[in-house]
Formats: C-alpha cells, structure tokens, sequence
C-alpha cells in the first residue's frame, strides 16, 4: 500500500495590510507545489480573521487545472485546529506553509499557534519571526551582533515626544529621511521626508499601521538582496540588486507598476559578492532564523560598504519577487525550493520537540 502523500497546508490571505500580496504569493506556491509528492491544501485567512478551507482551489488542483494568478480567501469555514489537522481520517504527515505576511502571520503569532498544535512548519519560529517583524528590535539586535546598517531613530506613540524626536532625526541623520511603521513589509506605509515638516506627517502616516515607527537615514547606495535557505547551516544565494522604477522601491514599484528592475546576479566585484553572502548568512544566524529568508542589503561602493537594511522571515513567492528567483539563479528550482524548505520545515520541528521536558 503506497504511502499517502505528504499533507501540505498553505495558509494565506489574513488581517494585516500586506492580505492581498499574500493572496498572489499562495496562488504562484501551489502552482509550482509537485502534485504528485503533495495534498495541497490551501486555506485562505479573511481580513476579519475567518479561517476558510478553499475547496474549489482543491478540487481544480486534484483534476489538474489551473489555478488563478490570486487566490481570495473562500470556500468552507473552519476551526484552525480543524484546519490544520485535517479531520483526523488521515495519517500523512502535515507540514504548515504559511504565506501570512507582515502582523497576526509573520511575526511569531501563526508560529506560536503551530507550536502548540505541535505541527511542523516552514519557516522562523516564534522568537525569531517576532524580532525580525519589529524592525526596530532587529536594528538592537544587529547592533549588538556587530552587522553593520544605517544610521536609524525610533519613535513610539505615548512614549516619546513627536517634536524632540523629529529635531533628534534632523540632528542625527540629516535629510531627507525614510519613515516606515516597524512591523509591517511590502513598503505599505513608507514615506520619503525632506524636511522636518514631512517627517512629523511621515510619522502619522506610519502610525496608521503601527504604534513603533522606523525612521532611517536615507543612504545613496544601491539595493541588494539575498536570499538564504538553511536551519543551523544556512546557503546564501547570489546576489540580486533593485532598481527602483520610481522615487524609491514602493509598493506600487513591487507590485502593481512593476516598473523596478531586477538585476540577478548583481553585477558586483568578487570580494563585495562573497561579503554580502557571508553577511547574509550571518544576519540569519544571528536573529535566530530558520528556514527561509530574504535579507536586504544597501551598498555603500565608495563609503561604508554593506549595511544591513532588514530580514524579511517570509519573503513573497509572487513572479515579481526575489527570492525564488535568486535560488533559480544559484541552480535552485521553485520546485525544489518548496521541497527544500519542507524538508527543513520537518528537521526543525524534530529537534524542537526532542528536548526533554523532565525535570
């Protein structure tokens, strides 16, 4: 009797503001997904936070159609319990994907559910996932580990006084400066300010999402990524470099304009190549990452070097995102990507769960 195929469950959509990326992340995930190592299974978060197993998604992957470029949250309401674990008639193995980017998806609260479900899953866990949410935390984090980055002041509502902190940033980092909410991605909420004025705007508008705000020196140097793949070993890729279509990469640059180009391998010296990779690597170590993730780089050829931008924990799977493209690059298929991090998704959670809890 053959055995039955692993269970896959990719969880997509969900409450943040990043919904609709996640929403084209799954669709591109159980395209590439192989059919014939996994039940797929995808279950869509809506914006209100109902769970919903999408049944017609399943039944046109089972006959073997096509799948729309985005997957919305539909089909029956489940339990996330439920949801997980299937009905229980099932012995193969469950792995949780989870597409879930930005709050209440990438920032350890998913991962901590899972864990106490005691289900694998793919990606950084929860200490991890919570840090790199915060950039602010993952700036003292970084900091303390001796990466490099930008120069950076943070500002949080109730705490700190809106008026000293906009004179500190033009002070401390000069102008213009870049004002982003501290737990959000996909550049939702970011502002360019060129004056103390727009800072103090730049900073409301970030509060719409978050009550930490970034702001950052803005550097005149080229955008690099790398992704990397690994739990206690991790690979770095190649380098991919951005160049942004408008002012700087926003989100209508990543996905709706697509007017940035992407650059892979970036054209770099040797020595800045193998740097940058190495630095990556160690970043990932570093906050504690597993699995996957994406780290962002700024390029300083003629100044500071590499200086550390941030760690995306769950990078998008979109056609237009980097990450599986750099593995292509570095001989890595989008296939074998997600077999890859299933595997590491089954590791991690067999040596999490083998430490004793004998006293």
């Amino acid at each position: 009797m053959a055995s039955p195929l692993l269970r896959l469950v990719v969880l997509y959509g969900g409450v943040s503001a990043e919904h609709d990326v996640s929403c084209v992340t799954a669709a591109h995930v159980l395209a590439a997904a192989d059919r014939s190592k996994y039940d797929l299974v995808p279950v869509g978060i809506t914006k209100s936070g109902v769970w919903l197993r999408n049944d017609k998604a399943i039944a046109t992957i089972v006959e073997g159609g096509e799948l729309p470029d985005k997957l919305e949250p539909a089909g029956t309401e489940v339990e996330p319990l439920t949801a997980i674990r299937g009905d229980g008639g099932s012995q193969a193995v469950t792995v949780v994907l989870p597409l879930l980017h930005g709050p209440h998806g990438e920032d350890g609260t998913i991962q901590g559910m899972l864990e106490l479900f005691k289900v694998p899953y793919v990606g950084a866990g929860v200490l991890s996932s919570a840090v790199c949410m915060d950039k602010a935390m993952a700036k003292i984090v970084a900091e303390q580990s001796g990466i490099p980055q930008c120069r950076w002041v943070q500002f949080r509502d109730g705490i700190d006084d809106p008026n000293e902190i906009v004179s500190r940033v033009v002070d401390e980092l000069g102008l213009p400066v870049f004002v982003k909410p501290a737990n959000l991605g996909s550049s939702v909420g970011i502002t360019k300010a060129h004056d103390a004025s727009e800072v103090d705007k730049a900073i409301d508008v970030a509060l719409r999402y978050d009550d930490i705000v970034i702001i950052e020196e803005a550097v005149t140097a080229r955008e690099v990524e790398v992704a990397v793949l690994g739990n206690t070993a991790p690979e770095s890729s190649v380098p991919g470099e951005i160049l942004p279509g408008s002012e700087f990469y926003d989100y209508e640059d990543k996905y709706v304009t697509g007017a940035a180009q992407l650059v892979i391998p970036a054209d770099l010296p040797e020595d800045a190549t193998r740097d940058v990779r190495e630095l990556a690597a160690r970043a990932f170590t570093a906050l504690r990452c597993a699995g996957m993730a994406r780290v962002d780089f700024f390029y300083e050829a003629d100044g500071r070097g590499w200086l550390l931008n941030e760690i995306n924990t769950i990078p998008g799977f979109t056609p237009a995102s980097m990450y599986p493209k750099l593995w292509e690059a570095t001989g890595i298929s989008y296939p074998d990507l997600i077999d890859q991090l299933v595997a590491l998704a089954l590791d991690g959670h067999r040596r999490r769960t083998g430490f004793s809890t004998e006293h």
